[in-house]
């Protein structure tokens, strides 16, 4: 099952998340951006709009998704993992992201965004990445519709994520390293908007997340609801009925938001976002926006961010370069604040270990980001927060080749280190 005619109206009617007409969901979201910006955001709202009424487009999308992207990605039984948690009875299944083009479920939002700019006759395409997977899809989507590229991204991630930076430059990509600030993906948004300020007559910016003005969270959220969608009906053929549970990693919160949307009108379905609390909460050095954060207006939205006593943006950290950043999408906040969603943090070793056991249990290597997912399940099941027969819903965001050097690493350092 792919994006169809009714996605995105379907999406604007569930439980009250559709954004109001200022671009908020509750209290949050909004276009808080330069008045040189609103012609841009309105332009691009106006488009969206027009596009998601154009049935040419959806079945240009739905096509492409199908043909290039593979669509629709596996919905995975991972039995030897499932017998880990020690919960009589339980089934986990993956939605296996990670087996779509480019390795991860950015390409979805990618494809969608460039349809998008060509549309506007945009010819130039700015992005940010973090972990360097949004940076591939956009630079696979930029070689597939002949536009040049050019990608912003933290000097440290560039470190961190040489691999993706190799795979963008061979795709033709123009990736500039960001040296201000914290060196990562906070500051590369930044340097987006700055470049993208500055040409705003030949250049669309193609964000990676549900964060930032408004309309980016709805368009985002929009072009991410197939994980979902596609989930929802497969688990409905395999198992009969709903899951309990659906679980997925949080940074930006694309692929969350994309997972549990489709689910949000179901109040028997357990929405479990999982942060990252990098080498614990408690220690200061950690991405948990949701889970420690307070409201505040981060890269042009209102939503919650970690910020210091003075409303200085708080430095992060987190071993999943996709999970280290300080804001969150506005419509996972809202549904923090009403209780819809729950939200989660685990360390880096739990992350770490929740990979080490996919890989061990199933042959399946996680990326560090859906890892921390996956290390959360572990953790439900040896606290016995799982009922017996219970089914289990998991998003497995992006494979793990990116991150091997690190795991390699980390997992062979000395217990003291």
């Amino acid at each position: 099952m792919v994006l169809h005619h009714g996605v995105a109206q379907s999406c604007r009617s569930l439980s009250g998340t559709a954004p109001n007409v200022r671009g908020r969901f509750g209290r949050y979201g909004g276009r808080y951006v330069p008045e040189g910006l609103m012609g841009a955001l309105l332009e691009l709202e106006d488009t969206y709009q027009d596009a998601m009424d154009s049935p040419g487009f959806r079945n240009e999308l739905n096509e492409l998704l199908r043909e290039r992207v593979g669509r629709p990605t596996l919905l995975h039984s991972i039995p030897r993992f499932t017998g880990l948690l020690g919960t009589p009875g339980v089934r986990v299944w993956l939605k296996r992201e990670d087996m779509a083009h480019t390795g991860a479920h950015k390409i979805n939002n990618a494809l969608g965004q460039a349809l998008l700019a060509r549309r506007m006759g945009k010819r130039r395409i700015i992005a940010e990445t973090g972990a360097g997977q949004h940076g591939v899809a956009v630079a696979t989507v930029c070689a597939m519709f002949d536009m040049s590229c050019v990608i912003y991204m933290g000097a440290d991630d560039m470190a961190r994520q040489s691999m993706n930076v190799l795979r963008m430059k061979v795709l033709g990509a123009e990736v500039r390293p960001v040296y201000s600030g914290g060196r990562r993906l906070k500051d590369a948004i930044t340097e987006s908007v700055r470049d993208w300020v500055a040409h705003l007559d030949d250049s669309y910016y193609l964000l990676g997340s549900v964060a930032g003005p408004a309309p980016y969270p709805t368009i985002v959220r929009d072009f991410q609801t197939v994980i979902g969608l596609e989930a929802r009906e497969q688990v409905l053929r395999s198992e009969g009925r709903l899951p309990d549970n659906v679980v997925a990693c949080v940074g930006g919160g694309s692929n969350a938001i994309g997972m549990f949307h489709p689910f949000i009108d179901d109040p028997g379905v357990r929405l479990i976002g999982v942060e990252a609390a990098g080498r614990g909460v408690a220690t200061g050095d950690h991405a948990a926006t949701l889970s420690a954060g307070t409201p505040g207006e981060v890269d042009g939205a209102y939503s919650y961010l970690l910020q210091d006593e003075d409303g200085q943006i708080a430095r992060t950290h987190s071993i999943a370069a996709g999970l280290d950043y300080p804001g969150v999408g506005p419509e996972l906040s809202h549904l923090k604040d009403t209780g819809r969603a729950e939200f989660r943090a685990v360390t880096d070793a739990v992350a770490l270990r929740g990979m080490h056991a996919l890989s061990r249990s199933e042959g399946i290597v996680a990326g560090l980001e859906s890892a921390h997912a996956l290390g959360h399940v572990l953790g439900m099941g040896e606290r016995g927060e799982l009922a017996p027969d219970s089914v289990l819903l998991v998003c497995l965001s992006g494979r793990g080749d990116k991150d091997l050097e690190i795991a390699t690493n980390e997992l062979s350092a000395p217990a003291d280190a």
